[in-house]
């Protein structure tokens, strides 16, 4: 889900009349980036507090080890109770697979799948059981209702908890979505980005029609959540977040690649997400904004900050708990954005290619093998239609914006190696991942 695609970020079409309830209770991370644009990277480092070279998943589809502490344990050992529902997408031994316990990162309330884009045929795993079962209908409704149940039991119970809760949906499949979601959107009616071609706008507006209704149904799922936490009387004492592991570009596709290609690449409509946090307060806390930009890795130090549970040193994140409560401001100035190894929808054949870049509370700078690749200026083009690479007005821009991606690779140990030097670092040399059928299966 891009973070554009919401009522309170200035969408015209979508309606999103809870998250926009949420968001004016919250606080609201505007430069909320997905450093790695995919599914597992990202879990990884929300998981683990760590930048992908250090867990390693800079691809989907690979499992991840358990020599760091992670989320769960973590919490677990602060004395939590740990439930995890809907898809985990960290596992890597086939995404209908049942996932042991030992490969479970510490939850241990489970229903659970790899993966899944079958949003009406969305299996899953209980507890211990190896046999599969099926959520009823529209998985992530079902999967919502499954989180107020959990909820409901905690009411009575004094013993704090982390739930996290991973829909598949907005991801495409656009039209796998309930009739009376897809029925509230007249495609003819939607206005389209202006980065959108002329001769895609028809496939626009029916994939738009589609992922706007998936998350108008996603504002459903969330209100129900959070109805569960003020039904148990838990609402003023627990922290709520709402956010998103990538983007999706859906219709903005002016761009030189494959117009197919949802994710990976470094546009805004791929890497910036949705970031609310609610805090607890004695009272309903008013909407506050941070503009610093924040990365996956700093989720969990800054929950960990909010809850009052010691970080432990293998977290490569920043604390923003902070600039949340107000005690002090985060100066951050970027933070990573990384395409590690082109894959799949965007193997080498549909314009896929490593880069890494920064992205700055105003500007993208990327680079590739060959050089300075992207520079937008965000505030001035927020459409991204206007590359100001190598323009001489902006020379001195890039090369700060240079210098911060040569600090942020050094602090990284990353050498920018080609995608295939890389793989064999990690030893991923038998991987297929050009092939995405395979991944299916």
């Amino acid at each position: 889900m891009r973070a554009q695609a919401t009522g309170y970020a200035g969408d015209p079409n979508v309606s999103t009349p809870y998250l926009d309830k949420l968001a004016s209770e919250s606080a609201r991370f505007t430069t909320a980036v997905s450093s790695c644009p995919i599914c597992t990277p990202y879990r990884a480092c929300l998981l683990t507090g760590r930048y992908p070279l250090t867990h390693g998943l800079f691809m989907n589809d690979l499992c991840l080890n358990n020599e760091a502490p992670t989320f769960a344990k973590i919490y677990a050992q602060a004395g939590y109770d740990t439930a995890y529902i809907g898809k985990w997408h960290l596992d890597g031994h086939g995404r209908r697979s049942y996932i042991p316990p030992e490969r479970r990162q510490g939850f241990d309330y489970w229903k659970v799948l790899e993966c899944t884009h079958e949003y009406f045929d969305s299996w899953y795993y209980e507890g211990n059981d190896e046999n599969h079962k099926v959520w009823d209908g529209y998985d992530a409704l079902a999967q919502a209702n499954d989180a107020a149940g959990y909820i409901s039991t905690r009411a009575d119970n004094r013993k704090p908890f982390v739930l996290m809760i991973s829909f598949g949906p907005p991801h495409n499949p656009y039209d796998d979505v309930p009739p009376d979601y897809l029925n509230r959107y007249d495609a003819s009616k939607l206005e389209l980005r202006p980065n959108v071609p002329a001769d895609l706008e028809e496939v626009a507006r029916e994939s738009l029609r589609g992922y706007y209704a998936h998350i108008t149904a996603l504002d459903e799922c969330v209100r129900r959540i959070d109805t569960a936490l003020h039904e148990a009387n838990l609402a003023r004492n627990t922290i709520f977040v709402f956010t998103s592991d990538h983007g999706d570009s859906v219709e903005s596709n002016c761009r030189p690649e494959h117009p197919s290609v949802n994710k990976q690449r470094p546009y805004d409509e791929s890497i910036l997400v949705p970031f609310l946090l609610r805090w607890p307060g004695a009272s309903r806390p008013g909407a506050k904004t941070v503009s610093a930009p924040f990365a996956p890795p700093d989720i969990l130090p800054t929950l960990l900050g909010l809850s009052g549970v010691d970080a432990p040193k293998t977290i490569e994140g920043v604390d923003f708990s902070p600039a949340i409560l107000g005690t002090e401001d985060i100066a951050r100035p970027a933070v990573l954005i990384a395409g590690y190894s082109p894959f799949a929808d965007w193997r080498r054949g549909r314009g896929g290619r490593e880069y890494r870049g920064v992205r700055t509370e105003r500007y993208t700078y990327v680079r590739d093998l060959r050089g300075p690749w992207l520079l937008f200026d965000n505030e001035n083009d927020p459409y991204q239609m206007s590359n100001l690479v190598g323009r001489a007005e902006y020379r001195g821009i890039e090369a700060d914006l240079r210098s911060a991606l040569d600090r942020t690779l050094r602090e990284q140990s990353d050498g920018f190696l080609p995608a295939e030097k890389l793989r064999e670092k990690w030893g991923y040399t038998d991987l297929d991942h050009n092939d995405s059928v395979r991944y299916w299966n």
